[in-house]
């Protein structure tokens, strides 16, 4: 197939759903690892078309939704001072800090720029030399290697007034402590097609050994993740746990090795606290030695910030696949993309936003 919507096709969906009930014996639990696929389960209501026996677990595959509120308040708190030009893709504006978001600041005067790309703010960095221009660095594998580049670009341009907040967070370990976890009910998972282009999937392998769990790299549109359901279900009930690729017209088992000599140039491997989970050990990137001159973190004096969020909001555990949105007595009441207390509800891979959008749509 070569065309968007013939991964869309009504024929081919409805095959594949029967193909999925006509293997299907047990009660199984799978879960989607990244909220891209999360948004095309909604949208397309295929957990109601799959068989009852087949459950689907939204995991954390929001980058956004992760990032720890203490790095959340570290960016207001830049975004205040008279000297700095503070820049971040455009979901992150609305994520809520302890008190407080970025756009809210932007509204109060604050210097908050939105960019498409980290080398955009490499670019505000070089035409206006007398402010410190900071970037938002978040995301999985998928954005590390552009972040990289723009370390490295402004490198070799010398300059001395950008750096970057690192937020970046890593899959695979994610995984492993989902599963070490003793409430894990997961039986399978859907890996995220994007974030294996650029790693590839050997990392999950031994995962899939250590735990006996089948994984499979899906794609994004509805015959795709069909095509993963199915071939997770398959390997469930064929007694098999193994890695496979369904995402094979852009993932290969290496990934991209440009890309990963790129982020392995500039990052290592660090300890990482993930927005209600808390620390996974070696699921981050920081800064090697060479670069810290970058950091924002090391850069700039923070104040003694006081990390507060609120005990009404249940992301943690929307991201842990232990609770649905709609479990959240706060889900659409106080809770909504106008006034959202947590960042699944302000991102547009949020599971709280795809709830929001869809299911209100068909009530």
């Amino acid at each position: 197939m070569k065309y968007v919507d013939e991964y869309r096709n009504k024929d081919l969906i409805e095959s594949l759903i029967l193909k999925i009930k006509s293997i299907s014996s047990k009660n199984y639990s799978i879960m989607e690892i990244c909220g891209g696929q999360t948004h095309t389960i909604l949208k397309y209501s295929l957990q109601e078309l799959l068989p009852k026996e087949i459950n689907l677990i939204h995991g954390p595959g929001c980058p956004v939704c992760v990032t720890p509120i203490e790095l959340i308040d570290k960016a207001i708190s830049l975004s205040q001072r008279p000297d700095v030009i503070f820049t971040s893709y455009g979901d992150m504006l609305r994520v809520p800090g302890s008190s407080d978001d970025l756009l809210n600041c932007k509204a109060r005067g604050a210097e908050v720029r939105m960019v498409y790309s980290p080398l955009d703010a490499v670019k505000i960095a070089r035409e206006n030399k007398e402010k410190k221009v900071v970037f938002f660095a978040v995301g999985f594998e998928t954005t590390a290697p552009a972040n990289a580049r723009a370390i490295i670009e402004a490198e070799k341009l010398n300059l001395d007034n950008f750096s970057i907040i690192s937020s970046h967070v890593l899959v695979p370990p994610a995984i492993e402590a989902l599963l070490s976890s003793k409430n894990t009910n997961i039986d399978a998972f859907l890996a995220a097609g994007h974030v294996c282009t650029v790693m590839g999937y050997s990392q999950y392998e031994n995962i899939s050994e250590k735990y006996k769990i089948p994984i499979i790299v899906t794609g994004f549109e509805p015959v795709d993740i069909l095509t993963g359901i199915y071939m997770a279900v398959k390997q469930l009930e064929d007694g098999r746990n193994i890695v496979e690729n369904q995402y094979s017209r852009a993932v290969r088992r290496d990934g991209n090795l440009n890309a990963i000599n790129l982020i392995n140039s500039v990052f290592e491997i660090s300890d990482r606290n993930w927005r209600g989970i808390g620390i996974i050990t070696k699921s981050g990137l920081k800064m090697k030695e060479k670069y810290k001159r970058f950091d924002a973190e090391i850069i700039f004096d923070f104040p003694d910030l006081v990390v507060t969020q609120s005990n009404e909001c249940i992301a943690g555990e929307i991201l842990q696949g232990f609770k649905k949105p709609t479990d959240c007595p706060s889900f659409k009441n106080i809770c909504n993309p106008e006034y959202p207390m947590g960042a699944p509800m302000v991102s547009p891979e949020g599971a709280c936003s795809a709830y929001y959008l869809y299911k209100k749509r068909r009530n």
